[in-house]
């Protein structure tokens, strides 16, 4: 199975905002728990560059998604990248899963 991970920046003033609204679908993920979706976000250390990684189906779907996407295209500052890869192993706590 593919994972995605999405790269881009967004432009300084918009920077906390998309924080917000990330903060926003974890909190709904944390609410509808949509099985077999797996999904990180990190904000990078220069405060405007964000990446996610999405492995499964249901993100789209959320509303807190769909409040995300609305205004994206104009916060950013530059070229999204979007790329698949394959899950190699993931850790969490005591819990170790592979894919192969």
């Amino acid at each position: 199975m593919s994972t995605a991970v999405i790269r881009y920046r967004i432009k300084p003033e918009s920077a906390d905002e998309n924080q917000r609204l990330i903060e926003n679908v974890f909190a709904e993920l944390a609410t509808a728990a949509p099985a077999g979706l797996r999904y990180s976000t990190f904000r990078l250390p220069d405060g405007v560059t964000f990446i996610h990684v999405v492995d499964g189906e249901g993100l789209p779907e959320l509303a807190s998604f769909k409040e995300f996407q609305r205004d994206f295209g104009h916060w950013l500052a530059g070229d999204l990248t979007r790329e698949e890869g394959t899950l190699i192993g993931s850790y969490a706590g005591a819990v170790a899963t592979t894919r192969g």
